[in-house]
């Protein structure tokens, strides 16, 4: 079963890793992503997905962030030229997850 999401979020940078950067998932849609993928996860908990912001789409993986109570997406640096966004920047995320419970 696949599964697909919506939402808005702000670019941030990770303060421990300069040059990473992030969306956080909205708390509700990731607990509801982690009832739909538990067990079906690879290794720590990430979760596959295929991600459009703009005319950009790519394959990256969800992160849990036990900080944030959240997943957090990355958002490689040709996403961020190609799209014109910078940290502090709002981002129209489109998700989707291939294997997760109906």
């Amino acid at each position: 079963m696949t599964a697909d999401y919506a939402f808005d979020a702000e670019l941030w940078e990770w303060p421990a890793r300069a040059a990473w950067f992030f969306v956080s998932v909205p708390e509700p849609m990731s607990d509801e992503i982690d009832a739909r993928t538990h067990g079906l996860t690879p290794g720590f908990g990430t979760v596959r997905v295929t991600v459009t912001v703009g005319g950009s789409t790519w394959s990256p993986s969800l992160f849990p962030d036990t900080t944030r109570g959240c997943y957090v997406l990355p958002i490689k640096k040709a996403v961020r030229v190609a799209e014109g966004i910078a940290p502090g920047d709002t981002v129209c995320i489109q998700l989707h997850i291939a294997d997760a419970r109906p």
